[in-house]
């Protein structure tokens, strides 16, 4: 069964149950919790990166780690489950913090106390890629015992 197509009719199947809204909750904090070690990992991965050369305040490491979390979205124009580094915002200006962070180019932003000078920064390259690297199917198979899981519930009920 391919994962997307099989979440489409689980997704169909719940909606049919009469308590079908309290199943696509339980459905998707289970495929949250499934991805949780994940954005550990994410998260663990982006707080090892060095210091040097970042401003320290605010914390620019903390504040990416916090929007750091599994998403799911059952229905709608995309259905699954991942981790996603969501934007800081109000963080030193820098809201696409998490994205040029991973990225091996770096980012260009003004010298501190220097608006006309301008440098380019590096990141910890590809740390968020990394932390999934090797894992990918055992996180993919977690989210996909969750959603046999509730198959299985609702299978059941039908007898």
């Amino acid at each position: 069964m391919e994962t997307h197509e099989g979440l489409a009719a689980l997704t169909r199947a719940i909606r049919a149950e009469a308590d079908g809204k309290q199943l696509r909750k339980e459905l998707a904090k289970s495929m949250r919790e499934a991805l949780k070690p994940g954005a550990a990992e994410a998260k663990s991965s982006i707080m090892s990166m060095s210091s040097a050369g970042l401003n320290t305040a605010p914390a620019l490491r903390s504040s990416v780690a916090r929007k750091i979390r599994p998403e799911v979205k059952l229905g709608g124009r995309w259905s699954g489950a991942r981790v996603k580094a969501f934007k800081t915002r109000n963080v030193r200006n820098f809201p696409n913090a998490p994205k040029r962070l991973n990225r091996p180019g770096g980012w260009r932003h003004p010298a501190f106390g220097n608006r006309e000078i301008w440098v380019q920064q590096h990141g910890k390259v590809d740390w968020f890629d990394r932390a999934f690297e090797g894992r990918e199917g055992v996180y993919k198979a977690a989210v996909e015992a969750a959603m046999e899981n509730m198959a299985r519930r609702i299978a059941d009920r039908a007898g």
